[in-house]
């Protein structure tokens, strides 16, 4: 779909000419949605995507390297620590309905195929134990309290629970009691579909995206512009002049961020977080399994533990994962040097990465445990959710790496921060995003935000009444309880602006409608 193309700028003596509006660093979801809205919103922005591999979405974004959850807090347990507080999950419920709206909203102007990147999958919880269970049931209690939860369901009934997830049920010991969560409308996203997918938009609308191009220098000039310099695949060098932009390199962002000189970011540090996860294609084991099933951290893990199998839907085959388990490389990116956490540190933020290590020793033993474990050890965990588990079925495979941001704090000096954070410049030319999960869940409302603060005028212009009458979800005065954000929107039952209707097999990207 997409191909090299050669360096958009020549230099002459210290003259660069200016080629784009809108300058987008890296080829993952981030960039992808930031630039779908810049295209439908004002298709003559000259846009340019820069992505220094020879794929767009090869890194946290590529289907292997994430578990494809939607986030909507159905199942995420670690999202509710304590279960009479649902205000996270309620948050990222309302966030990612967003999303969805967005996508339904290209789906019905023929810009977007919903079947190739979402599937409607169950979202599920199984615990074990009098402890566990006691909480489940009050964080359902807690939940269905809320109309985007009402069709939660929740059962201590072993068969029910056999006829939910019966590869887990098959081999449970007979007297440990149990309980499940079920939502039905939970969903399976493939977002490297879903970024080729956008990235498809903005050529359609006359941008560029750059294969192989990896931007290194990042420099503000006297007229506000920015200059993005960096190496080509050809072995040569690019220097692009740009009005306004958007780092969104995953693990490389703080480093061009520092780089850039960005106040914003002082103090800021990262930490290398891998993730591998058992994978099985085995279409007798798969066909068993419906649905994403999240189970309960074992007491000292950290959050981010939490175990989980997951149905994938990938390249239109069918397959299952389980995990996380913890890996580690100083890479900041899967396809990443050995260099790079090396190359963010920094003289103002070596205390603060000090200062949440040391409020984070839970976590650091469990990587070390983690790191330690033998194949065997891990495939127990796996067999603790499916005690039949095959270990011939099953393969460890690597997943993504990713960068967790630490923040400096006044009083704490430093904390490690679960989710991501927006920085942008005091004038509004430059943005990055930084952090991991819930991450591409949540594009849209993030990139929503962007367009706040970095294009004021138009969007208070015109922008605001397109994007509301594109995303309902987005007004404040959105009533959730009167919304149909709750349900599904079947587009095999709706005609887009050319009059197809879009077949998909679940293919329900969610609400476009609300009270209006």
């Amino acid at each position: 779909m997409f191909h090299m193309e050669n360096p958009l700028t020549t230099e002459s003596g210290a003259q660069t000419e200016l080629v784009a509006d809108v300058i987008l660093i890296g080829g993952g979801i981030m960039s992808a949605t930031l630039g779908s809205m810049l295209a439908v919103l004002q298709p003559n922005l000259r846009i340019v995507l820069l992505e220094r591999s020879i794929e767009l979405a090869g890194e946290s974004s590529g289907p292997w390297n994430n578990a494809g959850t939607g986030h909507t807090g159905f199942c995420e347990l670690n999202y509710m620590p304590d279960p009479t507080d649902g205000s996270k999950a309620s948050s990222v419920a309302r966030q990612f309905h967003l999303s969805r709206q967005w996508w339904t909203h290209l789906a019905r102007k023929g810009l977007l195929e919903p079947g190739a990147f979402i599937q409607t999958t169950p979202h599920m919880d199984v615990v074990f134990g009098q402890r566990d269970i006691d909480y489940l049931r009050q964080r359902f209690e807690t939940l269905t309290r809320d109309p985007l939860f009402r069709e939660m369901e929740y059962t201590e009934d072993p068969a029910t629970i056999s006829e939910w997830v019966p590869l887990l049920a098959e081999g449970q010991k007979p007297d440990e009691p149990m309980a499940a969560t079920r939502h039905p409308g939970g969903t399976d996203v493939d977002f490297g579909a879903l970024t080729k997918g956008l990235a498809q938009i903005i050529t359609d609308a006359g941008g560029r995206i750059l294969l192989e191009h990896e931007a290194r220098s990042l420099r503000q000039s006297p007229d506000g512009t920015w200059v993005v310099g960096g190496s080509n695949g050809r072995g040569g060098t690019f220097k692009i002049r740009g009005r306004r932009v958007f780092v969104g390199a995953g693990g490389m962002a703080l480093r061009l961020l520092q780089r850039a000189r960005l106040p914003e970011v002082r103090g800021y540090a990262v930490l290398p977080v891998g993730a591998a996860f058992f994978r099985c294609s085995e279409p007798d084991v798969v066909a068993r399994h419906e649905g994403k099933v999240y189970g309960q951290a074992a007491i000292g893990a950290p959050p981010m533990s939490v175990p989980h199998l997951d149905k994938r839907f990938i390249n239109g085959a069918e397959h299952l994962m389980f995990g996380p388990y913890a890996t580690f490389s100083t890479k900041l990116l899967k396809r990443g040097r050995l260099t790079d956490f090396f190359a963010t540190l920094r003289w103002h933020n070596l205390h603060v990465i000090a200062a949440a290590l040391i409020q984070n020793l839970s976590l650091m033993r469990y990587l070390f445990s983690e790191l330690a474990a033998r194949p065997r050890k891990k495939f127990a965990k796996l067999q603790r959710f499916c005690p039949h588990a095959d270990i011939d079925q099953w393969e460890l495979a690597p997943a993504g790496q990713r960068a967790q941001l630490v923040t400096p704090d006044r009083r704490r000096i430093g904390v490690l921060q679960q989710g991501t954070e927006l920085v942008v410049s005091n004038d509004g030319t430059l943005a990055g995003l930084l952090g991991a999960s819930p991450g591409a869940s949540t594009a849209v409302p993030i990139m929503l935000d962007l367009l706040q603060q970095c294009f004021p005028h138009q969007w208070n212009a015109s922008w605001t009444s397109i994007m509301r009458e594109a995303i309902p979800g987005f007004t404040a005065a959105t009533d959730w309880n009167t919304a149909t954000t709750a349900g599904d929107v079947d587009l095999e039952r709706q005609p887009n602006e050319r009059g197809d209707h879009k077949p998909t097999r679940n293919g329900q990207l969610g609400n476009d409608k609300s009270n209006s």
